[in-house]
């Protein structure tokens, strides 16, 4: 009995261990997540998307600001960067749908929001974890006219 018990302590230690030396905060292009998911149909192209600091080019109308989503998919046994670009695609698919809904084309001034916003203009921030890989990101919905 004190042998299994042990063997479960130990057990737990491992693995916690291991969560918790896999958390981590990461940057990656957000170009590539966004050229992949358009390549792949997951995004159709009616909705650009325009990380802080580069903005569209024509007139552009402000429909609805703040618009927040947030996206995890399982991590557990793989790599870093596919698991956050396929996290940041689930949100940028979300957010294409709220666009289309609210009647805008863009979604542009797109931060990564923690809680202290992450503001790139090339990069977006995913956090990893031992089992799940995640992103939030907030941004304006616009309606842009050339």
């Amino acid at each position: 009995m004190k042998a299994s018990a042990l063997a479960v302590v130990a057990l737990s230690v491992a693995v916690s261990t291991v969560a918790v030396a896999k958390d981590a905060i990461k940057h990656y292009p957000f170009a590539n997540a966004v050229a992949e998911a358009t390549k792949s149909g997951k995004l159709d192209g009616t909705v650009k998307f325009y990380l802080h600091g580069n903005d569209p080019q024509g007139q552009v109308a402000m429909i609805k600001s703040d618009v927040s989503v947030n996206r995890k998919t399982n991590a557990f046994g793989k790599a870093d960067q596919p698991t956050c670009d396929w996290a940041l695609q689930s949100a940028l698919i979300a957010l294409q749908n709220e666009a289309k809904t609210a009647g805008a084309n863009a979604v542009v001034d797109i931060v990564s929001d923690y809680g202290d916003e992450y503001r790139d203009g090339e990069k977006y921030e995913c956090h990893v974890g031992f089992l799940m890989s995640g992103v939030i990101m907030k941004g304006t919905l616009v309606k842009v006219q050339q």
